[in-house]
């Protein structure tokens, strides 16, 4: 991709997604993530009403009268998004790879952040910690991160995600929302889900998963016969293909059994974690997903 084209990709994807969080997901975001709690902002004369439980006895004693503590909702988020670049998701069999709906979801998750004033940083990753970005505000920092992930070539192909939440563990100082934005092809993602929502900080974790409709069903829109599999993880020329034969519907069966099979398995963790997750696809807009998923968390809360 070069430069101009970047750019133009940035510009469509800025008026896209700014246009999404205005239209469809204004309110939503904000509603439904809270901020970090209750900050202190002022002592005042106590008044009659006031909860004697925020008296400031300190400041009482020295005044000789009673003086309550004043706080306010400290609304203002660092939201972190952790995004795998990693083999499996330079896969699409519909008008995009699943690595370019991650990068879209991502625009659009930075932009509704920014539009309420939170903390946006980023971190990619496959097999290693690829690139991290310190949360910041603005919409410079903003598109930075989109043209970082629209031109980004990873040089690992695995996948291993407790690399992504160790290293975010050592260098997020503060409470966050953290976004995970994957396949979720990997075998290990529990543990590392668990750590990452269970630190001392307990972030608050979103698994966004990505996903692909000829990852359901092997026989949608391919004809009969046999088909060459590769895996997307492994080194080019280590011999990891296999042949399958479409036309079996016993194949065809087993494949969709052991997708099912597979995104149970997911989400029964995410739940026994308390991870929310939401599913994307390459299939089919994702915006009115997006904005389900954060209407319902709302509704929860």
């Amino acid at each position: 991709m070069t430069s101009e084209e970047l750019m133009r990709r940035v510009r469509e994807l800025e008026i896209t997604t700014r246009h999404a969080v205005t239209e469809v997901l204004a309110g939503e975001y904000s509603s439904a993530f809270k901020g970090r709690g209750m900050e202190f902002a002022e002592v005042r004369e106590y008044q009659p009403g006031d909860d004697v439980r925020a008296i400031d006895w300190n400041v009482t004693a020295r005044a000789g009268r009673p003086f309550v503590k004043r706080f306010t909702e400290e609304r203002e988020l660092t939201v972190m998004l952790l995004v795998d670049l990693s083999g499996s998701g330079r896969f699409g069999s519909v008008d995009r790879l699943k690595q370019e709906l991650a990068t879209e979801v991502c625009a659009l998750l930075a932009f509704a952040a920014i539009r309420k004033n939170d903390r946006v940083g980023l971190l990619i990753f496959t097999d290693r910690v690829e690139l991290y970005i310190p949360p910041k505000k603005g919409s410079r920092h903003t598109l930075r991160l989109i043209r970082e992930l629209l031109a980004f070539r990873a040089r690992g192909i695995g996948t291993d995600l407790r690399c992504a939440t160790d290293h975010l563990a050592r260098v997020l100082k503060r409470r966050a929302v953290v976004f995970v934005v994957s396949d979720f092809l990997m075998e290990d993602y529990e543990e590392p889900m668990r750590r990452l929502r269970h630190a001392s900080r307990g972030h608050d974790a979103v698994a966004i998963r990505v996903s692909d409709p000829r990852e359901r069903a092997l026989a949608q829109g391919w004809g009969p016969g046999l088909i060459e599999i590769e895996d997307a993880e492994t080194e080019e020329g280590s011999g990891a293909r296999r042949l399958v034969d479409t036309s079996s519907g016993r194949v065809r069966r087993l494949f969709e059994a052991n997708a099912r099979r597979r995104e149970g398995r997911f989400e029964s963790a995410m739940q026994r974690l308390g991870v929310d997750t939401v599913g994307v696809s390459t299939g089919k807009a994702y915006i009115h997903d997006l904005a389900v998923f954060f209407r319902e968390r709302n509704r929860r809360r």
